[in-house]
């Protein structure tokens, strides 16, 4: 794994931590090397000032590293302040007891969606995203549509940070064909999810929007192809555009650190 260079010494410590973070479990200094581009010694010495600096926790026992406990409260503390999570809530809760479906709350960084909140379907199925983890813009329902909302310098951008990996047949492939979907969704309003990130799994999705009309994330209704079709999503259309609104009225004087 490479990590980022543009920011010298802290970029470096940075990558390494999302590295380490990136496992999901507690890991081993060998699993990190395996996949670091980093010698040895210098991997060795950023998680040793990650772990002195509490950003890492060290179990001697298993003798693996996994995100520590300052880490944890300064995900808390933007948790809090620089997400719309906290604002959300009460929408959320809301509009998942009238749909009866997944819903899902997402923000970008960096070109990746990341989700924010969740509700679960009281359905037994569950999706891939879930609180705190990330996906590509580019084959979600809400990172397309963040994506169309977005100023087109900033869009440009995100669009080039894109991998366009086919995780299925309906998958995007190429710049250009997300380009004339993102110009379609814009004249729609919503976006649609048409299994290309999850087989079996769609959904649709709405921006959040300010009163500026400057998009500060996106909120989706997901489901499974066995209980709806495309078509019978749009149905959810109305109210997941007003619970949206309701929630871009409710944020009007919260600011994205990173949306434009």
């Amino acid at each position: 794994m490479g990590y980022e260079t543009g920011d010298g010494t802290v970029g470096k410590a940075l990558g390494v931590l999302d590295h380490v973070a990136s496992f999901g479990r507690p890991v081993r200094f060998s699993e990190v090397l395996a996949q670091s581009d980093l010698p040895k010694p210098t991997l060795y010495r950023f998680i040793q000032s990650l772990t002195n600096q509490n950003m890492l926790s060290y179990d001697p026992d298993r003798q693996t590293y996994a995100p520590g406990l300052r880490l944890l409260r300064l995900a808390h503390s933007a948790w809090e302040q620089s997400s719309l999570a906290p604002i959300a809530r009460p929408f959320l809760d809301e509009l998942a007891a009238e749909v009866g479906e997944a819903v899902h709350l997402a923000q970008i960084d960096n070109g990746q969606v990341l989700f924010i909140d969740k509700r679960k379907a009281k359905a037994g199925y569950d999706t891939l995203a879930q609180a705190g983890h990330v996906a590509p813009a580019y084959c979600t329902g809400v990172g397309k549509v963040i994506l169309a909302y977005m100023g087109e310098e900033r869009r440009a951008r995100a669009i080039q940070q894109q991998a366009f990996l086919a995780y299925t047949d309906a998958t995007h492939s190429n710049a250009q064909a997300l380009e004339r979907e993102l110009a379609a969704i814009r004249a729609d309003g919503v976006a649609f999810d048409r299994e290309e990130h999850e087989a079996g799994i769609i959904s649709i999705a709405a921006p959040i929007l300010t009163q500026e009309n400057r998009v500060i994330g996106a909120l989706s209704i997901a489901t499974t192809t066995q209980r709806h079709s495309i078509e019978g999503l749009d149905a959810f259309r109305t109210i997941l555009l007003d619970t949206a609104a309701k929630i871009g009225s409710e944020a009007r004087s919260w600011q994205s650190p990173t949306t434009v």
